[in-house]
């Protein structure tokens, strides 16, 4: 009895992690859970050292609104370079020069010459870095996994990964902040880059198929654009993320008067708050990974988006600094499944030739309009107060997954003949290829 336990434990185990028996996906996944955690310190550190300096929710606004409105204007012209050049070599260069504006903050708080306006401008050339980092991540996921059918599990542990860093990362921050001071947090932040660039290097992909048309940026993009949002469950998937984003992912930008005026706590309260959504953020991605397909995940878009504005709603009525860390499990938990089955969904029923661009709207949709979300939150929390711009945005939420739930069923009778060309849908699948050879000339 007990083998047996152990032996599904280990077979449960295995399929949770079935994508890292891909070794470029395997190098991909260490490099990146080494230094994801240094950008997460990073990105606690900066919005910290800002409220610091100034004590003002709408320059935390600001700060994100710079850092993130590249992302905005200029994935879409990125989408279509990533169709083009090679992911590795694009991954490469996005990671080196993050590494420098890592380096750059440190250099300028041991100098004690940094100021808002230092960390603005930095924040803007980062902004620019991730539309192109973005969009290439997403995209080179499918041409380091060989087996199609691993996939969804891939995407879910990049999830896990990125989430496992939220919830170490921020904890780290927070002992440096109070111990050190922000500049650490950017050094180590620098120094962690060397590892995913070492990773990179090591992988054999195979050459990428250059793309041959001769056709300009613009016409490209426009292809790019129609493709994506001509067709209806795409379209419908990338709105209600983007809603998602602009109106609740904004949560983490007031984080810092959360943790300061509403919980009266300091730095410690705030890398909690963050490891917490973190942690719950994580459980959701470990969940998404051991999910076997991608049949059954579109009703977890409209359920979790619900969930993700309901847990807004409550975190902001919430003056426990216990229960808020709990909200934020759940909160987090719904946001990473809406987003993970978003981006499953989209990876699978996306044509090759177009991932690049297609994953540039997602990146657009969910880091894009954040900056807007970040602007707009910051403005609100400086009249409504933080609560209630939570509020303000968890009900919106609840609204748009509510209508595309009512848009669930037409939307699945669409996807399903994509399904059964790719396979998906086996038993369907098996019986058009034996009709088909049934009815084809012989010498087909």
């Amino acid at each position: 009895m007990a083998f047996r336990a152990s032996l599904l434990m280990t077979n449960s185990f295995e399929a949770v992690f079935r994508s890292l028996h891909h070794r470029n996906f395997r190098l991909y996944f260490y490099g990146q859970s080494i230094s994801l955690i240094g950008t997460w310190i990073q990105r606690i550190a900066v919005p910290w050292l800002v409220y610091s300096l100034t004590d003002s929710a709408f320059l935390l606004g600001l700060v994100g609104f710079a850092g993130q409105i590249p992302t905005f204007l200029l994935t879409p012209f990125a989408g279509v370079l990533v169709d083009r050049w090679n992911r590795r070599t694009i991954l490469i260069t996005t990671q080196v020069l993050a590494m420098i504006q890592s380096l750059l903050l440190a250099f300028l708080f041991f100098d004690k010459s940094l100021g808002v306006w230092h960390i603005v401008f930095l924040s803007v050339f980062l902004g620019c870095i991730n539309a192109f980092d973005m969009p290439v991540r997403q995209a080179f996921i499918v041409d380091m996994i060989e087996k199609r059918a691993d996939l969804g599990n891939a995407i879910a542990l990049n999830s896990s990964m990125v989430n496992s860093a939220r919830w170490i990362g921020p904890s780290i921050a927070g002992v440096l902040i109070s111990l050190t001071g922000e500049g650490i947090c950017f050094l180590l932040n620098g120094i962690s880059y060397i590892f995913v660039i070492v990773f990179l290097l090591l992988m054999k992909i195979p050459p990428q198929k250059e793309n041959s048309q001769n056709t300009d940026v613009l016409q490209e993009l426009k292809e790019g654009f129609n493709y994506t949002f001509g067709f209806t469950p795409i379209r419908y998937i990338i709105f209600l993320l983007a809603l998602v984003s602009l109106m609740g992912m904004p949560y983490t930008v007031l984080m810092p008067v959360f943790a300061k005026n509403i919980l009266h706590g300091g730095p410690h309260t705030f890398g909690f708050l963050m490891g917490a959504s973190g942690i719950g953020a994580l459980v959701g991605a470990l969940y998404m990974a051991s999910k076997k397909g991608v049949l059954g995940l579109g009703k977890n878009i409209p359920l979790f988006s619900a969930v993700f504005g309901v847990g807004l709603i409550a975190f902001a009525l919430s003056r426990s600094f216990l229960f808020s860390l709990i909200l934020l499990l759940i909160t987090a938990f719904g946001m990473l499944i809406q987003m993970t089955a978003s981006n499953t969904i989209l990876q699978t029923i996306t044509d090759d030739d177009k991932r690049g661009r297609v994953m540039s709207f997602y990146t657009m949709a969910f880091m894009g309009t954040v900056p807007f979300g970040s602007l707009l939150a910051g403005a609100l929390a400086s009249s409504v107060g933080a609560p209630n711009t939570l509020i303000i945005g968890g009900v919106t939420i609840i609204i748009g997954a509510v209508v595309f739930a009512r848009k669930l069923p037409e939307l699945r009778k669409m996807v399903h003949p994509i399904y059964i060309r790719l396979g998906i849908v086996p038993e369907v699948a098996s019986v058009i290829q034996t009709a088909t050879e049934l009815t084809s000339p012989p010498e087909e």
